[in-house]
């Protein structure tokens, strides 16, 4: 299984494709692909054709974004940054390079 250090939840920023400089929060995190998926970037417009239950209708969805393509969006100063681990005792911590401070 592969181990990437985004999470569900976290706020990123968009370093490279038709969105870039926009951030948004990670809604999923696909790992067999190597994709996420985040709040308001990458949006298309997905035409649903009419059944006897629905209307026909044009959706807005988000479609999933690499993860190269994204950057942590550090809290403390609204930078891009990497995250690292550091491992105490008992846990496993995340925390921003740039600032240094806890995610």
């Amino acid at each position: 299984m592969k181990k990437f250090k985004l999470k569900k939840g976290d706020n990123v920023i968009v370093i490279s494709g038709k969105d870039k400089g926009k951030s948004g929060e990670i809604i999923d995190v696909l790992k067999n692909i190597d994709k996420v998926k985040i709040r308001g970037i990458n949006i298309v417009k997905k035409h649903r054709k009419p059944t006897q239950e629905n209307p026909g209708k044009i959706d807005e969805i988000e479609l999933p974004i690499h993860i190269s393509n994204v950057a942590f969006l550090d809290p403390k100063n609204s930078k891009p940054s990497r995250i690292k681990y550091q491992i105490n005792k008992d846990e496993k911590i995340r925390i921003s390079v740039s600032s240094g401070s806890k995610v």
